[in-house]
């Protein structure tokens, strides 16, 4: 057991699964380590190549580091913290274990979970998605396995979309696989643009009709190739998407032709002269 100062660790020397971190669940542990101590030391290993102060690299135990950070601003007495000394083969060795505690403590999101594992690849830890699921999750049965590729597809297709994408549950991001399997990728950008920033709520009530097109045998790709056509996007700075309803389809138009009321006007004039009884 080691009592390492708080400087001496780099939070960030391995790419992590869990990106944000519940302000009101870390105040309570603050306020459990303050009153109690630390129950559960961090694991960590050493660096390889040292940067300044920081000798070692953090495996497990973010949210107790960072609690021990927020707790040694009003008090010197918890610039250190225990810590338990890991050699790790390799630095997917020391992710899996991260994952692996991350599991049995506190569960992470699918997204975070995606982002980690696209994050290994890019940095060259592993060649493809399916071998950092191999590599960092080697016991999870097959349906986990196939709901992180689904999550992968998701994160790979909508970053930066979604305001608090950390927050879709499993079953949201599974709903989301399948409309992209199905050709909703443009539909669902195009739903999603000018909500950005917005809360998930109204973000997630504006793609739900796409959502539900998805799921339907009305929704389901045709044989001609291209069709259905969910969107289309004109050099007019105009965009048109589709929506299925339950008594057939709503056309949504978008952009800044879409405020002219003498564009509605035309469209209309256009439906009519196409079906009008003659």
């Amino acid at each position: 057991m080691l009592h390492l100062p708080l400087s001496a660790i780099d939070a960030q020397a391995l790419p992590r699964d869990r990106t944000t971190l519940d302000p009101q669940a870390l105040d309570a542990l603050a306020a459990s380590i303050a009153a109690e101590g630390l129950r559960q030391p961090i694991e960590v290993f050493e660096l390889a190549t040292p940067s300044g102060p920081l000798r070692y690299g953090l495996i497990s135990g973010l949210r107790r580091l960072t609690a021990h950070q927020r707790l040694a601003t009003c008090n010197p007495a918890f610039a250190t913290i225990p810590a338990i000394l890991r050699t790790p083969a390799d630095l997917p060795a020391a992710m899996a274990a991260m994952v692996t505690e991350n599991e049995i403590r506190e569960p992470v999101s699918p997204w975070e979970k995606a982002s980690l594992l696209l994050t290994a690849v890019e940095q060259g830890l592993f060649p493809t998605p399916d071998a950092a699921i191999a590599g960092l999750f080697p016991h999870s049965p097959r349906q986990t396995r196939a709901r992180l590729r689904a999550a992968v597809e998701v994160l790979s297709a909508l970053d930066g979309a979604f305001t608090t994408p950390e927050r879709l549950s499993a079953a949201r991001i599974d709903a989301l696989a399948l409309a992209l399997r199905l050709g909703f990728e443009d539909a669902l950008a195009e739903a999603l643009h000018p909500l950005r920033g917005k809360p998930l709520d109204a973000q997630w009530q504006a793609i739900a009709p796409l959502l539900a097109e998805s799921r339907s045998p009305r929704g389901a790709p045709g044989l001609t190739p291209g069709r259905p056509r969910r969107t289309l996007t004109l050099r007019q700075g105009l965009t048109i998407r589709r929506e299925m309803t339950r008594t057939g389809w709503l056309l949504r138009f978008s952009g800044p032709e879409a405020r002219s009321g003498g564009l509605i006007d035309d469209v209309l004039d256009e439906v009519e002269r196409l079906f009008q009884v003659r």
